[in-house]
Formats: structure tokens, sequence, C-alpha cells
């Protein structure tokens, strides 16, 4: 068998300023901007601590919107990215944060597809807490 991985340089460009708008909106508070870049219909789920969570990401924006901003907090927020796969009008990426809200560190796969109108939106997070 014989892996196909495919990226196009302007989708995958687009695709990352997807997962910047994400980063820079969850380091300033920004519900909405982070909303922004999800589908309506999008799912996110993952492992909080040892807690499985599962449904929409609407908890996740409230939670955003619920704390103090990791930016005026001077929180060490600091997100990279590890992979952008993109094949067609279908991405992968997963992005690792430490400093999140100070402490936690995650890892979260993002799923993209890029709708009718050209846009790229996230339709699903997969995530976990990791050692710092």
């Amino acid at each position: 068998m014989t892996a196909e991985r495919a990226t196009n340089d302007r989708d995958a460009d687009e695709v990352l300023a997807v997962m910047r708008r994400y980063t820079d909106a969850a380091f300033r508070g920004d519900a909405d901007g982070l909303r922004a870049c999800f589908h309506p219909e999008a799912v996110m789920s993952g492992v909080l601590g040892e807690q499985l969570v599962a449904g929409s990401p609407e908890p996740f924006f409230a939670d955003i919107a619920g704390h103090p901003t990791m930016e005026s907090a001077g929180d060490p927020y600091e997100p990279a990215v590890v992979s952008v796969d993109v094949l067609g009008r279908v991405a992968s990426v997963r992005v690792d944060e430490t400093g999140f809200f100070g402490a936690m560190s995650f890892a979260n796969w993002f799923h993209l597809l890029k709708g009718d109108d050209g846009e790229w939106r996230i339709v699903s997070k997969a995530f976990m807490t990791r050692e710092a």
C-alpha cells in the first residue's frame, strides 16, 4: 500500500490562516472570533484531564469568554503547528499548545473542509491535555 499525501500550497496557507485566527482568538479571549473559525455544525471532543467530553464547541467558546484573557493575564501561551495535510477540500492539522491559561498544555487535531463558498472551516476538533 502506498500513502497518498498531496498538499496544495495555497490551500495549505489558507488552512494555516484559519489556525492562526483560531489561536489568536483563543489568546485574546475572542469567543466570536473562535466561533467564526468553526462550521456551524462542528463537533468537538477529547480528554480533559481524566474526563471524556464530546459535543458542540459552544462550551469551549463559553469557557474562553468566561475567563480573563490569556493576553491580559500575560500567560505564556504558545501554539505550534505539528502537521498539516491537505487533499482537495479536506485538511487535517495538529496544533500543540502550551501555557494555555497559564499552566495547561494540549494536543489538538483539527479537521477542516473547504465550503462551496471557498472558505475553510473547522468541522471537528479532538484534543487531550498533556504534561507540560
